[in-house]
């Protein structure tokens, strides 16, 4: 595996497994067949409403905690209550500490809940604290205004949607770059037909997948595909063996299309869809 070190200290895996969407039995299923394959960094989140699965998951496959990087988020719904909510994680999640607790989105009151886990991450309840889906401004907003800054943020990142902008202000200001999406969503999977990435998968013998999980690697961002199904699972684990040359990641960098598939926080839509949770 390979690591990234956060600016207060704590090593993080640069790629781990991702549990958005999932449910029940393949939420748990899915966990143990990630860590059986090598994972050791398991994403989820309030919003997700799959802790308790991801626990159920972690005791089938029989890894030790003190080896395991465990994440979640608490929901801008729970802002209000940001102590409580981590606490029920760490309940559902059946661990006494949380490796990293992010922020969900950057409505809602996030300065009364960042506050809160600054105090958690004091306590040693939490061993890095960080955001999700925020925007350069709103990053710069918080670090400025409070005691400690994110250590991470969570963005959509893949190759038609590279953050460069975003990675320039986190290297900046020594926030490290987590990206989720990498294979991209919706209909941006019509990156699994772009010519170059298909050339580069018969190149090193991998799949098209596995390329575009690579590149976010080799962007220096921690990355965290998901999928339910275990040769799928075992496929995106299996990039840790090559990496892309210099020439090659210019040339894919070329083919960003800048702006995130899910829209920005401050979309109406996307408010709106999360608002149904």
């Amino acid at each position: 595996m390979e690591f990234i070190t956060l600016y207060n200290g704590v090593k993080m895996p640069i790629l781990g497994f991702g549990t958005y969407k999932a449910k029940g039995d393949d939420c748990a299923n899915a966990v143990k067949w990630a860590l059986e394959a090598g994972y050791r960094m398991i994403d989820t989140a309030e919003m997700y409403q799959n802790e308790k699965e991801v626990a159920k998951g972690i005791k089938a496959a029989g890894v030790k905690r003190e080896d395991l990087f465990i994440v979640t988020k608490v929901s801008f719904k729970s802002y209000e209550n940001a102590r409580e909510a981590v606490m029920n994680s760490l309940k559902n999640l059946e661990t006494d500490y949380l490796d990293l607790v992010l922020l969900h989105w950057p409505i809602a009151n996030y300065y009364k809940a960042w506050r809160e886990l600054e105090k958690l991450y004091k306590e040693g309840v939490i061993r890095a604290i960080g955001v999700s889906n925020f925007d350069p401004d709103r990053l710069i907003d918080v670090l400025s205004f409070n005691e400690i800054k994110p250590m991470i943020n969570q963005i959509e990142t893949h190759l038609y949607c590279q953050r460069k902008v975003d990675h320039e202000y986190e290297d900046k200001y020594g926030v490290a770059h987590m990206g989720y999406s990498p294979l991209g969503q919706g209909k941006v999977n019509e990156v699994f037909d772009e010519p170059l990435v298909i050339e580069l998968a018969k190149k090193y013998n991998k799949t098209v997948q596995q390329i575009l999980i690579r590149f976010s690697i080799d962007l220096g961002v921690v990355t965290i595909p998901k999928s339910v199904h275990k040769e799928r699972i075992e496929a995106n684990f299996d990039v840790l063996d090559f990496s892309l040359t210099k020439e090659e990641m210019e040339k894919l960098g070329e083919l960003d299309r800048a702006y995130p598939n899910t829209g920005r926080a401050e979309d109406p839509k996307r408010i709106e869809y999360s608002l149904t949770w």
